[in-house]
C-alpha cells in the first residue's frame, strides 16, 4: 500500500511571497520509494495523497526584527513611529541591533523627513515600492484571518477558512489544500502547520497516520529602500516614475544590465555570510523577479539566468508583464555539466515598446577555433583553444521602436536600435582572453554599424574593472600600447597592439553623473563614483571583492543619457553586509539607464 516515509522542507523560515513546497517521500505498494506527488486525479493502487496547511494563530501578538526577520522584536523605534514610516521597519530584536544598524536606519529617518518637507506623498513613493508583501502592522488577532476566505492556494480556487482546532490559546485555520503553499501577508508572525495522508481513493477517507511538519514564523520579504531614477540630463532633480514606471516621456526608453547570480554559483560555501534561506533558489528568484519588474525597464538584459530557470519561471513570468524574451545559453565543452544548469545571457523587450527584427548569437568558443586554425601553429594549437575556450557568449538584439521622437521631418522613419547582452569570462588571469573576447565582440557589432545606421547600446557582465584594458578599448576606442595588461599574452593573439582598436563612439553611461551640474541628485551620486575613471565605485560587492565589473555602453553619436538609476553606497547597504543579501538578491546590483534617440538628419 502507498504509503509516507518522511517529509521536510528545504528551508524552515517561510517567506512572504516565496513558495514552500515539502519534499514528500514515499513509498509504493512495489515497495520503491519515490517523490512523485501521487493526485486524487491519479491514484496509485486506489490511494492518493491529499495535502493541507494551516496557520496557527496565537492569542499573543508577535513582531519580527526589521534587520533579522527570523528573530522576533523586543524594542521599537520611536522615531519611527513619529516618522511614520512602515511599522515593519521600527522593530529590532536587541539594543546591539539597533546600534549595529544606526548608520544603516538613519537614513530612513532623513528621508522621511526630506520627503515630507518637498512632497507630502513622496514617502509612498520612497518606502513603498517594493514592499509588494504588504508587512506592516503584525495582524494577530482571529478576525484577521478573514481575509484568507479569498486565498487561491490549492486545487479549490475559494473555500471558507475553517477552525480546525483551539487549545492553549491557539488557533489553526486551514489556508491551504495543496502540496505548495505561498505564505501570504496575513501568515506573518505566524507558524505554519503542512499535514500529509494517505487517503483512500474510494471511500476518500484517511488511511493510517497523517504526517505533519511545523514552520518557524513566516517572515516578510525584507524590502530595500528602492532606488530611483535621477535626471542627468539637465533638470536635475530627483525624477517621478508614472504609472508604467517610467519617466514621462514618449521618446526616451529605459535599458536595465544585471547579473542576477546563477543558482549553481550560489553555493553557502561561496557566501557564507548571508543567510541560508536568502541563499535558496525559491526565495532569491521571488525577490529578483520583485525588483527586475519593479524598475519597469523597457529592455532587460540579464546575465547568469540558467536555461531551466530562464524556461521555467524568468520568460513566463516575464511573460505577464508584458516582455518578450530572447536567450542565449553559454557553450559547454569546457564546463560538461547538466546543460539545463548551464547559465547564459537573457534579453527581454517589452511588446508595446518595440518589435523583434533579428538576433545574432556570439560564440567564442567558435571564434576562438577560427583564431587558432589561422593564426597559431598546428602544434600548439590543443594548448591555444584550452586557454581561449572557456564557453563564454553574447547575444546581440536589433530592435524596432513603436515610439518615435524623429518629428514631422522623418515621417515613418523606422528606429531601429542594437542591443548587445554579454558576460566575459571571469578567471582574472586571462587578461588576453578577456581583452581578446571585448574584440570580438566590438568587431562583430562594428559590422552591423556598417550595414545600417542604427544606435547601439553594449550592456553585461564584462569583469573588468575600469581602467583595465577591456574597458579602456570599450571606452577610448583603443588601448595603450604600454598598458601593463599587455603583458600578459602568451599566444601572441593581441598583436599587434595596433590593431586593438574600434570606431564605434562608445561612452559608458554612467559616467553621465561625473558631467552633469550639482545638484540635489547627482551630487550624491558623485560621491558613489570613481573620479579617476568616472565609473562606480562598485557594481559588485562580496567579502572578497568590491569594485565594477558591470556597465552600459551607448553611441554617443546616436543616443543621449536622460537618466540613471541611483548607485547603492555603504549606507544602502548596511555596514556589515555584503552581497547577496535578504534584501538585494544578487552578488551584482542592477544598473538602468534612460536613452532619447537623437534626431538623425534627413538624407
Amino acid at each position: 500500500m502507498l504509503s509516507v516515509i518522511r517529509v521536510h522542507l528545504p528551508s524552515d523560515i517561510p517567506i512572504v511571497g516565496c513558495e514552500l513546497t515539502p519534499y514528500v517521500l514515499l513509498r509504493r505498494p512495489d515497495t520503491n520509494a519515490t517523490t512523485d506527488d501521487v493526485p486524487e486525479s491519479a491514484p496509485l493502487d486506489g490511494h492518493f495523497l491529499r495535502y493541507k496547511w494551516y496557520r496557527i494563530q496565537s492569542d499573543r501578538k508577535v513582531a519580527i526584527c526589521s534587520v533579522h526577520p527570523s528573530e522576533q522584536a523586543t524594542l521599537q523605534c520611536l522615531g519611527c513611529v513619529k516618522a511614520k514610516l512602515p511599522v515593519a521597519k521600527s522593530y529590532h530584536c536587541s539594543p546591539k541591533c539597533f546600534s549595529d544598524a544606526w548608520q544603516h536606519h538613519r537614513v530612513l529617518h532623513d528621508r522621511a523627513a526630506s520627503a515630507i518637507n518637498e512632497n507630502g506623498n513622496e514617502e509612498e513613493e520612497l518606502f513603498g515600492r517594493f514592499n509588494s508583501s504588504g508587512s506592516g502592522v503584525m495582524n494577530t488577532s482571529l478576525s484577521g484571518s478573514a481575509s484568507s476566505a479569498s486565498l487561491t492556494n490549492g486545487s479549490t480556487p475559494l473555500y471558507p477558512a475553517a477552525v480546525t482546532q483551539r487549545s492553549g490559546g491557539e488557533t489553526w485555520f486551514e489556508v491551504g489544500r495543496s502540496k505548495t503553499y505561498t505564505p501570504s501577508a496575513d501568515d506573518i508572525g505566524h507558524v505554519l502547520k503542512f499535514e500529509c495522508v494517505v487517503v483512500d481513493a474510494e471511500t476518500k477517507l484517511p488511511v493510517g497516520h497523517s504526517n505533519t511538519l511545523l514552520t518557524s514564523r513566516v517572515i516578510p520579504a525584507p524590502s530595500p529602500t528602492p532606488r530611483r531614477l535621477i535626471s542627468v540630463s539637465g533638470l536635475d532633480a530627483m525624477a517621478p516614475l508614472d504609472s508604467d514606471g517610467r519617466i514621462s516621456s514618449s521618446g526616451t526608453f529605459t535599458v536595465l544590465s544585471y547579473n542576477i547570480l546563477s543558482d549553481v554559483y550560489a553555493t553557502n560555501d561561496t557566501y557564507s555570510y548571508c543567510p541560508s534561506w536568502a541563499l535558496s533558489w525559491p526565495y532569491r528568484r521571488q525577490n529578483l523577479l520583485r525588483e527586475i519588474v519593479g524598475y519597469r525597464a523597457d529592455i532587460v538584459c540579464l546575465q547568469e539566468v540558467q536555461s531551466d530557470h530562464y524556461e521555467e519561471f524568468f520568460a513566463p513570468e516575464l511573460d505577464k508583464h508584458g516582455y518578450q524574451a530572447l536567450y542565449k545559453r553559454k557553450t559547454n565543452e569546457v564546463y560538461n555539466i547538466n546543460t539545463h544548469t548551464i547559465d547564459g545571457c537573457a534579453t527581454f523587450f517589452r511588446r508595446d515598446r518595440f518589435s523583434h527584427v533579428k538576433k545574432y548569437e556570439v560564440e567564442f568558443n567558435k571564434a576562438a577555433q577560427s583564431l587558432t586554425d589561422a593564426l597559431v601553429p598546428s602544434a600548439q594549437r590543443k594548448t591555444a583553444l584550452n586557454r581561449l575556450v572557456k564557453d563564454n557568449v553574447a547575444l546581440i538584439v536589433v530592435l524596432e521602436a513603436k515610439f518615435s521622437n524623429q518629428g514631422a521631418d522623418n515621417p515613418g522613419k523606422r528606429q531601429l536600435l542594437c542591443v548587445a547582452n554579454t558576460h566575459i569570462n571571469v578567471h582574472q588571469d586571462l587578461k588576453d582572453v578577456k581583452l581578446w573576447q571585448v574584440l570580438t565582440l566590438l568587431k562583430g557589432l562594428e559590422k552591423i554599424a556598417a550595414s545600417a545606421d542604427i544606435p547601439m547600446l553594449v550592456c553585461g557582465d564584462f569583469n573588468s574593472v575600469p581602467g583595465s584594458a577591456p574597458h579602456s578599448l570599450l571606452a577610448m576606442g583603443k588601448v595603450d600600447q604600454l598598458h601593463p595588461d599587455l603583458v600578459v599574452d602568451p599566444l601572441g593573439i593581441l598583436r599587434p597592439h595596433s590593431k586593438l582598436t574600434h570606431q564605434l563612439p562608445l561612452v559608458s553611461a554612467y559616467s553621465s553623473f561625473a558631467r552633469v551640474g550639482v545638484g540635489l541628485g547627482s551630487d550624491q551620486q558623485r560621491r558613489r563614483m570613481d573620479a579617476t575613471t568616472n565609473e562606480p565605485l562598485f557594481t559588485n560587492c562580496t567579502r572578497d571583492f568590491i569594485g565594477t565589473l558591470d556597465y552600459i555602453f551607448y553611441t554617443a553619436d546616436s543616443l543621449t543619457v536622460e537618466s540613471l538609476l541611483e548607485l547603492l553606497d555603504e549606507e544602502s547597504l548596511r555596514k556589515d553586509t555584503a552581497l547577496p543579501s535578504p534584501e538585494w538578491s544578487s552578488d551584482h546590483i542592477a544598473l538602468l539607464a534612460e536613452f532619447r534617440c537623437k534626431p538623425r538628419p534627413r538624407r
